[in-house]
């Protein structure tokens, strides 16, 4: 006699570009209220991993690493925030939740989910204007502010703020995350703006090793024979180029002190993040776009859980405009060098803008806020049934 399947209340959200399946916490069934094998056995059935086929066909899941997430939501623990925000990137192919990185751009959907499923105290939404819902990001322990607009004191969700990489206008969400060095150790764990990164089989790079919004190996795309102006199939679709670049990334991860040995790089797929980066160049964009290099400061690809990301990971573009406020690094020198406040980069999909602030004390390189715009919106709310 099989089991009927549970119910359980859920929202699937659009944040930035990305998506996912949004829970409170409280509404988890109480094996999966706490961290562990069951909360994580319950999220995987939700979203349909492991999936040999490689669709999660069976699942909330899209199949990419972008559409691969859950986020789960409380009443902050912590003074002086409105709530707690934890994220699970699930593994498509294998029985697997990395919790040890954040992911930037569902942030911008954590806001309006807090204040419409109560989180928030309504003593902090205005009937008219810009809600600050101060965020307590649990995985990395840091505080996010995001700004959700309010109008008849409910969340504002359409708009006009176009997002490449976002088929669909909708309003703007902006979003600051301060002091977003990565929980785990200094903003350069090597000490180093730029290290000689040695990888077996493929030689000694220049990388700048970054704990900011999410640990990030940078790495100079003419180095590894790229232009910077590729899009997801010319990487892809490229086992080789898929070996090297996950190989970098684990020598990366070990040289960071994220992980002790290579092999340890499997069961930390979220981070650290590997990007390689070049100064502008013409290209068309993924959409078919133009994107004219006068009007972009420099050209990024980021990796995610294995592929080339159709666009720029939140996380991913707040360790990008961190590195590009400080001089010397491989991000600085490839955006023209000097003191870069705000920069306008090229990805995939388009094109975004992102701006730090960094200062030097005591000879140690400091971020101390990273800001950006996104947007969010809800896609559909009810209950997720999941087999017991």
């Amino acid at each position: 006699m099989f089991k009927p399947q549970i119910k359980v209340p859920a929202t699937y959200m659009r944040g930035g570009t990305s998506k996912g399946v949004f829970f409170k916490l409280t509404d988890l069934p109480k094996p999966a209220q706490v961290a562990g094998e069951a909360r994580d056995n319950l999220l995987l059935r939700i979203i349909g991993s492991p999936d040999p086929y490689g669709k999660q066909t069976d699942g909330m899941g899209g199949a990419t690493s972008s559409t691969s997430k859950t986020v789960i939501l409380s009443k902050s623990e912590q003074s002086y925030h409105d709530v707690d925000y934890l994220f699970g990137q699930v593994a498509i192919d294998k029985a697997f939740i990395d919790w040890s990185g954040n992911c930037g751009n569902l942030t911008s959907a954590v806001g309006a989910f807090a204040i419409t499923n109560g989180l928030v105290d309504k003593s902090r939404v205005p009937d008219n204007g810009v809600a600050v819902v101060r965020v307590w990001q649990a995985n990395i322990k840091k505080s996010i502010l995001v700004h959700v607009p309010i109008t008849n004191g409910e969340v504002q969700e359409t708009g006009d703020f176009e997002l490449d990489g976002v088929t669909f206008a909708a309003a703007e969400v902006k979003l600051e995350f301060l002091n977003p060095a990565d929980g785990e150790g200094a903003l350069f764990p090597t000490g180093n703006v730029v290290d000689d990164l040695e990888v077996p089989r493929i030689g000694t790079l220049k990388a700048t090793m970054i704990n900011a919004g999410i640990p990030t190996v940078f790495i100079n795309a003419s180095d590894i024979g790229y232009s910077g102006t590729e899009l997801q199939d010319d990487i892809n679709n490229d086992i080789d180029a898929l070996k090297k670049l996950e190989t970098i990334r684990a020598h990366g991860a070990v040289k960071m002190g994220l992980i002790s040995n290579i092999s340890e790089a499997q069961t930390r797929q979220h981070t650290p993040k590997v990007a390689f980066v070049a100064a502008p160049l013409d290209y068309n964009a993924s959409s078919g776009k133009f994107i004219e290099a006068k009007t972009i400061d420099l050209l990024v690809r980021a990796m995610s859980m294995g592929k080339l990301h159709h666009a720029m990971m939140g996380t991913a573009a707040v360790a990008i405009g961190a590195a590009a406020a400080i001089e010397g690094t491989l991000v600085n020198v490839a955006a023209g060098g000097g003191s870069l406040n705000e920069i306008n980069f090229g990805h995939p999909s388009g094109t975004l803008k992102v701006g730090a602030e960094a200062q030097q004390i005591d000879g140690d390189w400091q971020v101390t806020k990273a800001s950006m715009s996104r947007s969010a919106r809800v896609l559909m709310e009810g209950v997720v049934r999941a087999p017991q």
